[in-house]
């Protein structure tokens, strides 16, 4: 009798916690993408660090991808090619990088890596080889230009003026204060690094225009986008569409995440 009474304990205590664990289990699967790129690696742009990421990561997090802020120096070219690519090495892959504005460079040279499945332009720069940052953004006029200051290290930096109407302009006084605040300088020779060989002629990509940038011309956004034949998306934003419309851009990220494995 006690061993009867001891199997029908042990079912008992079974049957509790696969009601416990069920609803979990099923909670979890619900949450992780079925098919895809798990690993999302996101580099921010010139006058920012990873924070500026902090709406987005959380919502692709969510969803169950292992998601990285890649933080860049902004000290050279070479350099911020270099920081991502240790940050591609340091996970399994495949995984798709995602770049804002100046970093959109980045990712079109360290995007060669093997792991790299897809690349995710954000009002970004996407240059053909031998084409710079510096030379697409000034070959079509915006009005953040007469807002940036050099200084005598050759690292450029934006005035608040420029931040609050030309950066950041649909963000509240509090998140324009922050970026104001903590914005990071970035060298002209970052700016100027030149593309050996463009990424995205090789791999598949997803571009979102900024409709109300003042830092890229969305004109020159649209063309790169159509040269590099990229999925693309437009929204009524600022230049750090991430800040302003997190969900829009988590919208693309998950799109690309879902396909770029299968092309």
């Amino acid at each position: 009798m006690q061993a009867l009474k001891f199997v029908r304990n042990v079912m008992a205590t079974c049957v509790a916690l696969l009601a416990i664990i069920a609803p979990a289990a099923k909670a979890t699967a619900q949450a992780q993408p079925t098919t895809g790129v798990k690993t999302v690696l996101l580099i921010h742009g010139a006058w920012a660090d990873g924070s500026s990421w902090s709406k987005v990561i959380p919502l692709l997090e969510a969803k169950g991808l292992h998601v990285v802020a890649v933080q860049i120096p902004l000290t050279s070219f070479a350099d911020d090619v270099a920081a991502t690519q240790r940050a591609i090495a340091l996970e399994d892959g495949p995984v798709l990088l995602v770049g804002h504005s100046y970093s959109g460079a980045v990712i079109t040279e360290a995007g060669n890596d093997p792991k790299v499945a897809g690349l995710v332009y954000v009002s970004a720069v996407a240059p053909d080889s031998g084409e710079s940052t510096f030379g697409l953004i000034t070959s079509v006029a915006t009005p953040i230009g007469s807002e940036l200051r050099p200084d005598k290290s050759g690292f450029l930096k934006l005035t608040p003026k420029g931040i609050a109407e030309d950066f950041a302009q649909d963000l509240s006084p509090k998140e324009i204060a922050v970026l104001t605040a903590t914005q990071v300088p970035i060298s002209v020779t970052a700016m100027k690094g030149e593309i050996t060989t463009p990424a995205w002629k090789s791999k598949p990509s997803w571009y979102i225009i900024a409709a109300n940038d003042r830092a890229i011309s969305p004109v020159l956004e649209a063309a790169q986008a159509k040269r590099i034949g990229a999925t693309t998306t437009t929204v009524p934003s600022s230049h750090v569409i991430m800040l302003a419309q997190p969900s829009k851009v988590v919208a693309v990220i998950l799109d690309a995440a879902s396909k770029a494995s299968s092309k």
